[in-house]
């Protein structure tokens, strides 16, 4: 191999495991002083110096075991840089070190990300931070990214988990399994953020069946949490709901790309194991008698993958589970999935109201609401509002595909031609 490509490579494995292993290398860090951010801080020195090392003496048998020393060394000599460290020192090495032999003594800590989402789920944070804070600590994702999850800006974001980390190192928060009586509280917003996660790559395109692809990794995270919670109903809701939409993953695109609403996809291309799998969770969620948020959500999923079979959507049954999942959440998804339910049933115009009733502060920059939008106009028989409408979602669309399936909307307006139904 020549020096280029043993270069090449040991940056694809650096990159790998930052990708692959960044959760759960924080969460075995912080576990030992309880300082995420420095956890953090130190992970990336050691990131840096195996882009350094690796193409020159070659990618470590175990990667996460170099990145996991390298960072310790890297804390080590932090500790003792500053006079008020110093004074700390003797602690700070004692708690290294017992992270190092528990390390040791349980091998693999398959469950280190599960033990720092439910930590960083804690009452003590801020309600507000903990999904984020989930997201950035166990799946890496920047600040930005989070922000535009939750809809609020960057700046606001990055304010709240700085304050959140402060918090966890300030209060001493047990890195720790809770007590199944103590994780069920904070089980809403473990859920929340692997949700956000799967959604996150879910508009990337990226692949399910990879587990070390951020869906993949959404699913693995939730079989934890049912495994763990065998009793609690709404993992099983999550788990569902993910494994429906992954099924029809290979059916989202045609044989040269092009993005396939719901309704013109072959059902012979989604994965039926997990279409069945899911069929079972929300059966096996259902007899639990607490009917949530993921399990409406889930059964919002389940009527739609039955009209291939039936030949028609159910709008009654999606119009009532759109209600009661308003009922739990308020979520503006799902009342622009409502509204858009109301304008497919024949009533556009309580539709239209609906969604314009939004708050426009929300919706401004919320490509999906413009998305829904342009198909009540449609329905409403509004080509200039419907036009209006695809411009501004084309221009707040990432996907390039759904870009283009918007483009030729617009374009079928011009000729008195469209497509029916937009994404």
């Amino acid at each position: 191999m020549t020096r280029s490509a043993a270069g090449s490579e040991a940056v694809r494995a650096a990159e790998q495991a930052a990708r692959a292993s960044y959760g759960r290398l924080v969460a075995i860090l912080a576990a030992e002083d309880r300082d995420i951010a420095r956890a953090e801080d130190a992970l990336a020195d050691a990131l840096v110096a195996a882009l350094d090392s690796w193409p020159r003496t070659g990618v470590p048998r175990n990667p996460d075991a170099w990145l996991i020393t390298a960072a310790r060394n890297r804390r080590r000599n932090m500790a003792r840089s500053a006079a008020v460290q110093r004074r700390a020192e003797p602690e700070i090495l004692r708690r290294i070190e017992e992270g190092a032999l528990a390390d040791r003594q349980d091998a693999p800590l398959a469950d280190a990300r599960l033990r720092l989402m439910f930590v960083c789920a804690h009452p003590a944070i801020d309600a507000t931070a903990r999904a984020p804070l989930i997201l950035q600590t166990v799946l890496g994702f920047d600040a930005g990214r989070i922000a535009r999850a939750f809809l609020v800006p960057p700046a606001t974001m990055s304010q709240r988990l700085v304050r959140a980390k402060a918090r966890i190192r300030d209060a001493g928060l047990t890195f720790a399994l809770p007590d199944p009586e103590d994780m069920a509280p904070r089980l809403d917003t473990v859920l929340d953020a692997i949700y956000a996660a799967f959604g996150s790559g879910w508009d990337g395109l990226d692949t399910p069946e990879d587990p070390e692809a951020l869906t993949g990794e959404a699913i693995w995270l939730a079989r934890l949490i049912v495994a763990a919670l065998p009793e609690e109903p709404e993992p099983k809701g999550l788990l569902a709901l993910m494994l429906y939409c992954a099924a029809r993953r290979p059916a989202r695109r045609d044989g040269e790309g092009r993005f396939v609403p719901l309704d013109r996809q072959d059902a012979r291309l989604w994965h039926r194991d997990m279409v069945i799998e899911a069929e079972g969770l929300l059966s096996a969620a259902a007899q639990a008698g607490r009917f949530g948020r993921f399990q409406c959500e889930a059964a919002i999923q389940s009527v739609h993958v039955q009209r291939p079979i039936t030949g028609q959507l159910n709008l009654a049954a999606l119009g009532t589970l759109y209600d009661m999942l308003i009922a739990h959440t308020g979520s503006l998804g799902a009342q622009i999935g409502r509204a858009v339910v109301w304008a497919e049933a024949g009533d556009p115009a309580r539709a239209l109201d609906a969604l314009e009733g939004l708050p426009a502060e929300r919706v401004e920059m919320h490509q999906p609401w413009w998305v829904a939008r342009a198909r009540v106009a449609e329905l409403a028989g509004k080509t200039e509002l419907r036009a209006e409408c695809l411009l501004r979602a084309i221009e707040l669309a990432d996907d390039a595909s759904v870009r283009a399936f918007l483009e030729d909307q617009l374009a079928g307006l011009a000729t008195g031609e469209g497509v029916r139904q937009c994404p």
